[in-house]
């Protein structure tokens, strides 16, 4: 059953978070993270403590396998999902109870010796006697590209690290994937499966990109893969994987499976993205510590995906921490799959571009998606959404509530359809859709601004509902370019300016809004455009209404009780 959003959304009866019930009287504490990390970063190193702490019942559950407890790194029923929008259960996906071990197949433990024949082999028996585990035992394990089949379950023992070459010619031949919105041809990701069904990486150990070779690519890499879907050069055609042309693999990329899950693991010090599942159905994602440095090292990228969970991770990224795509411009719009049905809860991000991110690479749509229990500590931004003209595509039904940002290195929540961090020219003009996008019950302090809107003049951001915000930043909301918004219960202590800035903004209600402090008004509007601002029902104090700059119309604003 579905519940409006707002409703209150059930917690496990043995779970604590910062958010909510307290669990059954057995339950023990857990962190979130409680091992200190050896991934190859000197910031790493040190001892990450997150905000979130969970109470667990300590339990060995109906698995199959019984090498170690479930409890220790997942394993734990997953929450029933209650979604404003038709959401399909999801359960993790089975696997035979056989276990196939990498070191009764060669593998050498000690880090020094390659054993990507030997995983190879692991995976090849286990795969062609029916699925099951393939083991990856306590120790360090050296090895190139690793290719998982169906139903195979790659498991990271606790004490187990897998640690990836850092010779780029061990990732030949070129594989297929999508680079930044673009299918192509590139280096083998670290860990790869295409055309898979039940397929898995699990386990409390930890995965290892030692990728700081592939880094000083950043700087070089080809700005042709932008302009093939112009020339309308077949995939097939597509062909890459070279040093001159410097496009670094993503960490782990499963292409077009369904039924897949991430659980348990420790993983960072990538090439480039980490989490990559693209073309995927039913993604269960849970209980995984992103701990990342390196440039364009993002958590979590569902790309064109349908049906994914992600819940009770702890994200320190070198970008976004979990951010939702759906393809770039031209070759976006030529594969036509939007990523949808997503939901993301008790999660919790520290350094990061964005908490939750939509974009930019959006042009095949992104729907159906909601954040709720989450928190941010020091990441840029809580919720952004950001695309550019040329991109098309539409953002919506986006619902995120129940969230605490403190330390926010610029805003809690963005919207920008003027993103500049893309510098490759559009070939097009189409605007992007922002539209039906609600926040609701989010608590912030310490940030440059509260809210920042931009839409453009032809697609105003649009549709979109703020409901009880509460805190203190800097600015408070600033606003450009927007339509049919909805500010409801707002009590935000801006240290400077107006709670809302708005310009060429249409058909605004501001509701119940309580002006806190000194802010001497409530709103601040400009541009001749800017019409039908409805203030009601609000406790300004000592403060002015609204102030309107040169050339709005008299009739822009009407006060009500």
């Amino acid at each position: 059953m579905n519940l409006p959003f707002g409703s209150a959304c059930p917690v496990r009866t043995n779970l604590v978070s910062a958010f909510g019930g307290r669990g059954a009287p057995a339950a023990r504490e857990v962190s979130f993270w409680s091992r200190s990390t050896t991934l190859d970063s000197p910031r790493l190193r040190r001892r990450f403590r997150p905000a979130t702490t969970l109470w667990l019942v300590v339990s060995l559950g109906s698995s199959a396998f019984a090498a170690e407890p479930a409890a220790s790194w997942g394993g734990d029923p997953i929450a029933p999902i209650h979604a404003p929008f038709p959401m399909p259960p999801l359960a993790r996906p089975t696997f035979p109870s056989r276990i196939v071990s990498i070191a009764d197949h060669g593998a050498v433990v000690g880090g020094t010796v390659k054993n990507t024949e030997a995983f190879a082999r692991a995976i090849r028996t286990c795969a062609e006697a029916g699925g099951g585990r393939v083991l990856v035992p306590a120790g360090k394990w050296l090895t190139g590209p690793i290719h998982l089949r169906s139903r195979i379950d790659l498991h990271l023992a606790e004490g187990a690290e897998v640690i990836f070459s850092d010779r780029f010619e061990d990732y030949l031949p070129p594989v297929l994937v999508r680079v930044g919105g673009v299918e192509l041809h590139n280096y083998s990701p670290l860990i790869y499966a295409r055309d898979c069904d039940n397929v898995a990486i699990t386990g409390p150990g930890r995965l290892n990109g030692n990728a700081k070779a592939w880094w000083p690519w950043k700087t070089k890499e080809t700005k042709e893969i932008f302009q093939l879907a112009l020339r309308n050069v077949p995939v097939a055609q597509r062909i890459f994987g070279t040093p001159e042309a410097a496009i670094r693999p993503n960490f782990v990329v499963f292409l077009n499976c369904r039924n897949v899950l991430f659980e348990g693991f420790t993983i960072g010090s990538g090439p480039n993205w980490t989490l990559h599942p693209v073309y995927c159905e039913n993604v269960i994602i849970r209980r995984v510590h992103v701990l990342t440095d390196g440039p364009n090292n993002d958590g979590i990228d569902p790309d064109s995906c349908r049906n994914v969970l992600v819940e009770h991770c702890v994200f320190d990224t070198g970008d976004d921490c979990v951010v939702l795509k759906s393809g770039y411009n031209e070759d976006g719009w030529r594969v036509a799959r939007p990523t949808e049905n997503v939901v993301m809860r008790w999660c919790s991000s520290k350094r990061g571009h964005g908490g939750l991110v939509i974009g930019s690479e959006m042009s095949g749509d992104v729907r159906n998606v909601y954040m709720h229990d989450c928190q941010f500590d020091g990441t840029d931004h809580a919720l952004r959404i950001k695309s550019r003209r040329g991109r098309g595509g539409v953002v919506e039904r986006v619902w995120a509530e129940n969230l605490v940002a403190k330390n926010m290195k610029y805003d809690f929540v963005i919207m920008n359809m003027d993103y500049s961090a893309d510098r490759n020219k559009a070939a097009n003009e189409r605007a992007p859709v922002f539209r039906d996008i609600h926040v609701r019950n989010l608590r912030g302090e310490g940030a440059p601004a509260a809210v920042v809107l931009q839409g453009l003049d032809d697609s105003p951001v649009q549709g979109i509902t703020f409901e009880n915000l509460s805190g203190a930043a800097t600015k408070g909301f600033v606003a450009n370019g927007i339509k049919g918004v909805t500010f409801r219960d707002i009590a935000l202590a801006p240290a400077k300016g107006p709670v809302f800035a708005l310009s060429d903004a249409q058909e605004v209600e501001i509701r119940g809004a309580k002006v806190i402090g000194r802010t001497e008004v409530l709103v601040a509007l400009e541009g001749t455009g800017s019409k039908g601002i409805r203030i009601s029902a609000c406790q300004l104090g000592e403060a002015k209404a609204f102030v309107a700059g040169s050339g709005v119309a008299a009739d822009a604003v009407t006060i009500h009780p």
